[in-house]
């Protein structure tokens, strides 16, 4: 974690979603700062595997319960200080799988969180996405942008929740007086990533530490702004603590193409994959870069971790998992060592970008 991160406000957090990805890093940092946390997962796409290291700590407790329940109010004890709303299929691989579930959550989940949140008086923040911005038609993508986003398209039952989220937000804002923010999340990868969660990164990864092909959608060349998980973990605690009711990018802020991604995926591994070119899903977003002017002068925020040394880490992850070890080297792929070559159009599969 950075040095960025404010002292804790905080006495008892809740944190749905937290068995998953994201949810768990911010679990363990607001446990590791001291502050009694409430985890709430009904493991549709979480794991207790990444809150197993909690279990047992001072203050941590867990609830398998879908969020989106009546009742679920009732079912939390708290009193919060903080309501960390996280809980949502986030992977192309989940909210494809679990459609009116993800829909769901944007809506009734987004509801029942909101009234813990009235009920204790507590900070609330909603956990939104660069996805709102649809395929952008404006770059880099700054929080006025209203998006280009298809309604009915594939990738709609996350984007339109997300966007219906938001809106729930900002109209208890402004009808109730809640103290409630909005923070949109950029290409977040790092350990604990499933490796069948369908994103580049893990994706990537895994196929690169078992000598297979990646695929790569399209020709490569779509952009995205890779982002630490750590540097979001802190970007989100700042948000929280600022007391903003307008939503925040939160963001890496190099750019570079899928393509470059898996390249260098595939040095840093010392793998001997190739690359294999893929179709490229329907409506994915061609450029993807937050503007974080917002997060950087009110927050004081930046990103720490460079792309290329959060690879390398999620990359020891992986292998640890793995190998129970570094990943260890394979012969290359071309005689002088080079980046391995891509090659063909076959289209075995259809993963996301």
């Amino acid at each position: 974690m950075t040095d960025a991160t404010p002292s804790t406000p905080w006495r008892r957090a809740v944190v749905t979603g937290g068995a998953g990805f994201l949810g768990s890093h911010l679990c363990e940092h607001l446990v590791e700062q001291g502050v009694a946390v409430d985890c709430v997962d009904n493991l549709s796409s979480g794991s207790r595997a990444n809150i197993a290291h909690l279990i047992g700590r001072p203050g941590f407790r867990y609830y398998e319960q879908d969020v989106c329940a009546d009742g679920t109010p009732d079912r939390l004890p708290g009193p919060y200080d903080l309501v960390l709303h996280f809980a949502c299929p986030a992977s192309p691989a989940d909210y494809l799988r679990l459609p009116l579930e993800t829909l769901d959550c944007g809506s009734l989940g987004t509801r029942n969180m909101l009234a813990v949140a009235e009920r204790d008086d507590a900070r609330f923040l909603l956990a939104s996405t660069s996805e709102v911005y649809g395929d952008p038609l404006v770059h880099p993508q700054r929080e006025d942008y209203w998006g280009n986003v298809n309604p009915v398209g594939p990738r709609s039952v996350y984007d339109e929740s997300k966007r219906f989220s938001e809106a729930l937000v900002t109209a208890h804002v402004g009808a109730n007086g809640a103290d409630a923010g909005i923070v949109r999340l950029f290409n977040t990868y790092g350990p604990r990533m499933r490796p069948v969660d369908g994103r580049a990164v893990p994706v990537f990864v895994c196929r690169a530490l078992a000598g297979e092909p990646l695929p790569v959608a399209g020709d490569g060349s779509q952009t995205r702004s890779l982002c630490y998980v750590d540097d979001t973990v802190d970007g989100i605690m700042l948000v929280a603590a600022s007391r903003s009711v307008r939503p925040v990018n939160i963001g890496g802020t190099d750019e570079v193409t899928v393509r470059d991604i898996a390249l260098r995926v595939v040095a840093l591994a010392r793998s001997r994959s190739r690359i294999e070119y893929v179709d490229r899903p329907a409506d994915d977003p061609q450029r993807r870069r937050p503007d974080t002017t917002l997060a950087r002068e009110l927050l004081g925020w930046t990103p720490q971790v460079a792309w290329e040394e959060g690879i390398r880490r999620t990359i020891d992850h992986f292998a640890a998992a793995r190998f129970g070890a570094p990943a260890p080297a394979q012969p290359p792929a071309s005689p002088n060592g080079d980046h391995p070559e891509p090659y063909g159009h076959p289209a075995p599969s259809r993963l996301p970008s």
